[in-house]
């Protein structure tokens, strides 16, 4: 497993969700080197400036600070921003950083609802009793910020709550992580277009004993 392997199918899904006309625009991977020697796969562009997604103020003045400074590999139609990050050192994978940012308002479906209404493709995202709940799901390698249970090497963070960390399997692959979003948040998309995401890229299990035992996700 290597960088440009990770580019390669963050790359194929770009493509993919702009073929199917889910995309309102988008940044293609690249390949960062950092100081210290590791290699960064992440957004074209300013990849630096992502602290903000975890500052103390307003989930509106989050998402768009992230939309303004484009901090996002693309921005699905009805606004939802995705992240998608790994980071290697000579060792493999040191860590990974996939996350979903909701639209906190529909805009861009009250400027121009006709793009909208095709086949009642967004009536998963349309419903006003719909909450946007950001998604997070991060590994890190090291030993040292792991605490088993509390702090999984691989978790997943719901609503950006701080201590909200509910263990996973192991790291995920990009298209896991973008099938899951498709599958679950938009289902009518997903089914329409019979959209399948495979993926030939694996990582180990990092999940401890302790861990399977309380609820956690089975996907890697």
């Amino acid at each position: 497993m290597n960088p440009k392997s990770i580019v390669k199918e963050v790359g194929s899904i770009t493509q993919k969700v702009i073929s199917l006309g889910l995309s309102m625009d988008q940044n293609f991977p690249q390949i960062k080197q950092n100081q210290n020697g590791t290699e960064v796969v992440g957004w074209g562009g300013d990849i630096t400036n992502i602290s903000i997604a975890l500052k103390n103020v307003s989930y509106g003045d989050i998402y768009n600070e992230l939309e303004r400074s484009r901090l996002f590999n693309f921005k699905f139609i009805d606004g939802g921003l995705v992240q998608i990050m790994y980071t290697f050192d000579n060792e493999g994978l040191l860590s990974h950083r996939l996350a979903f940012f909701p639209s906190h308002n529909l805009e861009s479906y009250q400027n121009d609802p006709e793009i909208y209404i095709k086949e009642d493709l967004y009536a998963d995202i349309l419903s006003k009793s719909i909450v946007p709940v950001p998604i997070r799901f991060d590994f890190n390698r090291s030993d040292e910020l792991h605490i088993n249970v509390e702090h999984a090497k691989s978790h997943v963070t719901f609503g950006q709550y701080k201590n909200c960390r509910i263990p996973v399997l192991g790291p995920l692959s990009p298209s896991s992580f973008i099938d899951f979003l498709l599958r679950n948040f938009y289902s009518t998309i997903h089914k329409t277009f019979s959209i399948n995401l495979d993926s030939d890229i694996k990582f180990d299990r990092t999940i401890t004993t302790a861990e399977e035992k309380i609820l956690h996700l089975n996907m890697a």
